[in-house]
């Protein structure tokens, strides 16, 4: 959407700089409806209505919202900036992964989350609602065009409805662990080299089984 009258609305960095056209930032609002704070909450007054950064004096109000600036000026709405994660040292907007698995033909629902299955290992999981969901190889590419390596998902799982919450929220707590769904039929080693990394891999990837054409990354790794 676009701001109402006499309200002000800016996208900006950690750093409070404007962010170009369809880079995500966390959403301020000024101008002459802004409220003075909370009432008897003064530490959280001042976490939230910060000083505003182009006009002296003044403030505006830190939403927490992850949102962008559409090409056509309207604001898209990506998530709360709560939901931002650290994969494997990078930090992850899980609003715009899910963003960009909606914008995929077919998509009626998406989300994205960090899973930790086994102790220290950390991936991103896309759960998607779909018409037919693409295999996972084509929602890398799919993906890839539009996000950061970092931020493609390493297992894509395909539900017939997210699971809520009694308040009709998404219930992440009970999405299902996701499963490695191969492509093609599993060749197995067939030297004693490739016997090995099969091991190290399905080791690290807590398979039960690797082939030699299997893709580390696609696998999850």
């Amino acid at each position: 959407g676009r701001p109402i009258a006499n309200t002000e609305m800016y996208v900006l960095d950690d750093r409070l700089q404007p962010v170009p056209i369809g880079v995500p930032g966390e959403l301020y609002i000024g101008g002459e409806g802004l409220a003075r704070g909370y009432l008897n909450r003064p530490e959280l007054t001042a976490e939230r209505f910060v000083p505003h950064p182009f006009r002296a004096g003044a403030r505006v109000y830190r939403t927490g919202d992850w949102v962008r600036y559409l090409p056509d000026a309207n604001l898209e709405f990506l998530g709360r900036r709560d939901q931002q994660v650290k994969v494997r040292g990078f930090r992850v907007e899980l609003g715009e992964v899910e963003a960009a698995l909606r914008g995929y033909p077919g998509v009626r629902e998406a989300v994205a989350t960090v899973r930790e299955d086994a102790p220290g290992d950390k991936r991103l999981v896309a759960y998607v609602v779909a018409d037919k969901s693409p295999a996972a190889s084509e929602w890398r590419r799919f993906l890839q065009a539009r996000l950061p390596d970092y931020m493609v998902p390493s297992a894509f799982m395909d539900l017939p409805a997210l699971p809520l919450t009694a308040n009709g929220k998404i219930d992440r707590s009970a999405l299902p662990v996701p499963t490695v769904a191969r492509e093609a039929e599993t060749v197995v080693p067939r030297t004693e080299d490739e016997q090995r990394l099969a091991e190290i891999f399905a080791q690290v990837l807590r398979l039960d089984q690797v082939g030699i054409h299997d893709n580390f990354f696609e696998l999850g790794g």
